[in-house]
């Protein structure tokens, strides 16, 4: 199964083109950064990845303010290109930013 579940910000959103069947698509940049646990040794992991909607998906990422946290979904391809991979982004759950000191 080829399935991926991001937790990241927007980091890059490209102006919406339209592929050659007609689906309006997107380039992304995606950032995530944590600490994960990994031979029960804590591991701080950060990295960008290169990422594109297509259909009707990009709507709700459209209108995803640069900076914003978001649950990403989706699969992962090779590039065209044939360098790197690619997420393909399928779902998108907007996450609440955290609150900050005086924000009550």
């Amino acid at each position: 199964m080829n399935r991926l579940l991001l937790s990241a910000s927007l980091v890059q959103r490209s102006t919406l083109r339209y592929t050659p069947a007609g689906l309006p698509a997107l380039d992304l940049g995606l950032r995530h950064e944590s600490t994960v646990s990994e031979d029960g040794q804590p591991r701080k992991v950060s990295l960008e990845m290169r990422a594109v909607a297509i259909g009707a998906i990009t709507q709700p990422l459209a209108a995803l303010a640069l900076g914003a946290q978001a649950g990403f979904g989706g699969f992962v391809t090779a590039a065209r290109n044939g360098r790197g991979l690619v997420f393909h982004v399928t779902s998108v759950e907007p996450q609440a930013a955290p609150a900050q000191p005086g924000d009550d």
